[in-house]
């Protein structure tokens, strides 16, 4: 049992002390050169070492989880969209991967209409460009080309979690719904009436959150900015909406774009909580609305922000100040009391 103690060391309670003073200690081992009044193989209770050392492995443990926590939130967020993609059923990848820039049968919007697509280029082809959309570009095709012209200079991201069979079986969904009068991937029938004032404002409303969506979802303001949203903006975790219109090319791309966002980020939010076709129109109406301002400009809404929280310190130190000032004021006066007491006796 010795052996063991001088090993691993033990924490007891002075068992020589009242109750009140009994304190945590830790063994270790006396010097050679010091004596122990208890004998050559006895210990020396070390309270100083005790409590740095109980300190110092509590904070290596906390330490250590932390590490561990944030590695595996990391590890598991950078393959979440892959492995979501990897699980889904070709309709559903279509629809949360494709249909932000396609239609089959709706007509174009930031990419081409894919109905009958089998009829403009030969299937390995189709394989090839949706495994490597960049490589296909940069090898210089001319119908690689053709489809980047057409699409406003803007490339096609390679589709998450896309394999072989992932492309074979695209190419299989897209070739049945074009056989279809009318496909299931005909895209929002947008409506063609003029945008009203009320749909502007109530496209603000939404944007900003103060009109709730009817699924539940985030409003825009958490991850945008706009123009005129006041000193502290919008979000900084996606880009500035202020001319969206303009660079989506009008009512039918953004339409699209907001019933099935294409980013890996907006995907989850609104794949369980879509907006509705009002919400769209009303959030098309806005984005139009602003096409002639500028953008936001991200240095007024930080330097609002540093001046609000600078603000929020100093009140936050008059008032912990207020607090600390009058904690023993019960206490003082019955000393103060007691002293004045005395010296008139």
């Amino acid at each position: 049992m010795g052996n063991l103690l001088k090993s691993l060391g033990a924490v007891i309670l002075t068992p020589s002390e009242p109750a009140n003073q009994r304190v945590l200690a830790l063994y270790s081992p006396l010097s050679k050169s010091e004596k122990s009044p208890l004998g050559a193989d006895s210990w020396q209770f070390s309270q100083r070492d005790c409590f740095f050392s109980l300190r110092e492995h509590l904070a290596l443990r906390r330490n250590l989880l932390t590490f561990f926590v944030i590695a595996a939130s990391l590890l598991l967020s950078g393959g979440a969209s892959v492995q979501e993609a990897l699980g889904q059923d070709t309709p559903d990848y279509f629809q949360q991967n494709c249909m932000s820039c396609h239609t089959i049968g709706g007509g174009r919007l930031t990419g081409p209409d894919l109905k009958d697509l089998s009829k403009r280029q030969d299937r390995e082809w189709f394989v090839n460009f949706l495994m490597n959309p960049k490589a296909v570009i940069d090898s210089g095709d001319s119908y690689a080309k053709k489809i980047l012209e057409e699409s406003r200079n803007i490339p096609m991201p390679t589709p998450p979690g896309i394999t072989r069979e992932r492309a074979e079986n695209l190419l299989d969904l897209i070739e049945a719904e074009s056989q279809l009068e009318e496909s299931r991937f005909r895209g929002l029938q947008i409506s063609t009436a003029p945008f009203t004032d009320e749909d502007r404002a109530n496209g603000r409303n939404i944007f900003r959150g103060t009109q709730r969506l009817e699924a539940g979802g985030a409003s825009c303001i958490s991850c945008h900015s706009m123009h005129g949203l006041g000193a502290l903006g919008g979000g900084r975790l996606g880009p500035d909406l202020t001319n969206v219109y303009e660079r989506l090319k009008g009512r039918a791309a953004i339409s699209a774009w907001l019933m099935a966002p294409g980013t890996a980020t907006m995907q989850p939010i609104f794949k369980s909580h879509p907006l509705t076709s009002e919400e769209v129109n009303s959030l098309a109406a806005y984005f139009e609305s602003t096409t002639a301002e500028r953008p936001a400009t991200s240095s007024t809404g930080q330097v609002a922000f540093l001046l609000s929280g600078l603000i929020g310190a100093v009140l936050g130190v008059f008032f912990l100040d207020a607090i600390w000032n009058r904690r023993f004021h019960s206490v003082r006066r019955s000393l103060v009391k007691a002293n004045t007491s005395r010296g008139k006796s």
